[in-house]
């Protein structure tokens, strides 16, 4: 790096005359520094892309002797290595991606990697949505306007009337056509620079998913029918080594699940872990009167909306690492209380997982 310089969306902050924080009070990206002397607020200070390497390691030096050179050059390295440095250049130019662009400076900490280039990965990715209904439109939709490469989206059904209240991709005058054709429509409306395709097509088993996730770098999964839908991605996906992700709810809980086979347990090993549980409890009594009645699916625009958004903001971290959502695991949100997230996940794979174990 010849002239580094603090990334402007983590420019630090001193509280009194010895603490401080840079990387902003965002947790998993600012961080404190204790500062006795003031050595670290003037090398902070330095660090405005003005100077080489050399002349703030030898201004530093003169000015504070108990900190030699070396030192110096080592605080250099590590403000680098924590991704809070970069080479000074001109700002980002107005464009589609300009907001989007200081987002990723923001929450990126890969040293020696620009904003473009995670943007690039971005516009470089396939991404198949299965399901196009409230969470998948949404995704669809976040991650057209992301500037993912390529989309591709399956899904059988039409628009009905009661799809309205949360799937914001339609309109009244859509009824009655496939959900699939206007999705593909609007989402083209939308960023011509995305390459966006759609099949009309049920997914119905294990091969038929193992067909799409080889074509695609991110499967998202937003479809809940057949019920056995997301144990046949969990395989087809860990049989191609394709990443993917799945969002739902369950009344005012959202959720999403992240998965990147061959990097840790798979969605199938938490199932097994939770059925182990069960088993080991105390036996499970419903309520009788229940039984065999219909449940009308709970849901309106922001379950089903923060669900897909959720979902696209796991797809472009598997893809991009920005920010390092922890993946191989679910994470859930209680919309009564707006509760910070709790995860759910296995440390390492389930020995009995009938998928990867």
């Amino acid at each position: 790096m010849l002239h580094p310089m603090i990334k402007f969306e983590h420019r630090p902050v001193r509280y009194g005359e010895d603490l401080i924080v840079i990387g902003g009070t965002v947790p998993g990206i600012g961080t404190e520094i204790d500062d006795p002397d003031g050595w670290v607020w003037a090398l902070l200070e330095s660090l405005d892309g003005t100077r080489t390497v050399g002349q703030i390691v030898a201004d530093l030096a003169h000015r504070f002797p108990t900190h030699p050179a070396a030192e110096v050059r080592e605080a250099i390295t590590r403000l680098d290595a924590a991704g809070y440095l970069h080479e000074a250049g001109p700002a980002i130019p107005p464009g589609r991606h300009q907001t989007a662009l200081a987002l990723w400076r923001w929450v990126d900490r890969t040293p020696g990697r620009s904003a473009h280039d995670v943007q690039m990965l971005l516009a470089q990715a396939r991404v198949t949505v299965i399901g196009v209904g409230g969470a998948g439109a949404t995704a669809a939709l976040a991650l057209t306007v992301a500037g993912i490469g390529q989309i591709h989206c399956v899904d059988d059904d039409v628009v009905e009337v009661s799809n309205l209240n949360r799937q914001i991709l339609y309109t009244e005058n859509d009824l009655g056509r496939p959900k699939v054709e206007v999705a593909v429509q609007r989402l083209r409306e939308h960023n011509s620079e995305v390459r966006v395709t759609g099949a009309r097509e049920r997914v119905d088993d294990t091969a038929a998913l193992r067909a799409l996730a080889i074509g695609c770098d991110v499967l998202v999964l937003a479809a809940d029918t057949p019920s056995e839908i997301r144990y046949w991605t969990a395989k087809a996906c860990q049989e191609t080594g394709t990443g993917w992700v799945h969002g739902g709810y369950e009344g005012p809980r959202v959720s999403v699940g992240l998965y990147q086979p061959g990097t840790g347990p798979c969605h199938d090993c938490g199932q097994t872990a939770r059925r182990h549980a069960q088993a080991a409890g105390p036996p499970v009594t419903f309520w009788s009167p229940g039984a065999g009645v219909a449940v009308t699916h709970a849901a309106n625009v922001i379950t089903a909306c923060t669900t897909g958004l959720l979902a696209a903001h796991a797809t472009m971290s598997l893809i991009t690492g920005a920010p390092p959502v922890p993946a191989n695991g679910e994470f859930g949100w209680n919309l009564v209380r707006l509760d910070n997230s709790q995860r759910l996940g296995l440390d390492s794979p389930h020995p009995g997982c009938p998928t990867c174990g």
